[in-house]
């Protein structure tokens, strides 16, 4: 294993056992067994680590977007749409200890703004290319024209999201994630 990848997957477990503000570089160090002069010669702040984590040891939303758009116009969409939304309910709840944390410390918040805005990337580029795919699926006639491709994924990522975070505070009653998800695309998709 590289060094850059010890140090994420140390990364990785301080944030989950300590949280983001107990996750620090010093801690990284020491459970990566190595310095904090090395952490930096692989990241160039705190931030790069973190969204390092976010990126590669996550479940990924991009695979899950690859996915859907390759099955434009062919296949199930709401068998597509399902196993889309059981990705981002994956995603959301992976990645909410690391985004909470981040929001409560303005220091790194700011630095990490700053780091999606030089590579143009963030929370909304998911909405934008989960609209597009909506969009193209509309144009096949496989999803009403009448839809609002924009609301609707903005509300089905938005609830998967909501899932995610409440899945963090109470044991969630009702049906399952899978059936949940499938309701989901059934009630934004009719």
């Amino acid at each position: 294993m590289s060094t850059r990848d010890r140090i994420l997957d140390a990364a990785d477990q301080a944030i989950s056992e300590y949280g983001v503000a107990g996750a620090t570089t010093k801690r990284i160090a020491k459970q990566a067994g190595c310095s904090e002069a090395l952490l930096y010669k692989h990241f160039a702040s705190k931030e790069e680590l973190f969204l390092a984590v976010v990126l590669e040891r996550t479940p990924a939303l991009g695979p899950a977007l690859d996915e859907l758009r390759a099955g434009i116009g062919g296949g199930d969409p709401h068998a597509a749409l399902v196993a889309f939304t059981l990705a981002a309910l994956r995603f959301y709840t992976r990645t909410q200890a690391i985004m909470g944390g981040m929001l409560g410390d303005p220091a790194l918040i700011a630095g990490f703004r700053a780091m999606l805005a030089e590579n143009r990337t963030g929370p909304h580029v998911p909405l934008q290319v989960l609209a597009d795919i909506l969009r193209a699926e509309q144009r096949a006639g496989r999803i009403d024209a009448a839809l609002d491709a924009d609301a609707a994924a903005s509300m089905l990522l938005g609830a998967c999201f909501h899932r995610a975070s409440l899945s963090r505070f109470v044991d969630l009653p009702g049906p399952g994630d899978k059936e949940w998800a499938g309701a989901i695309v059934a009630t934004l998709f009719r």
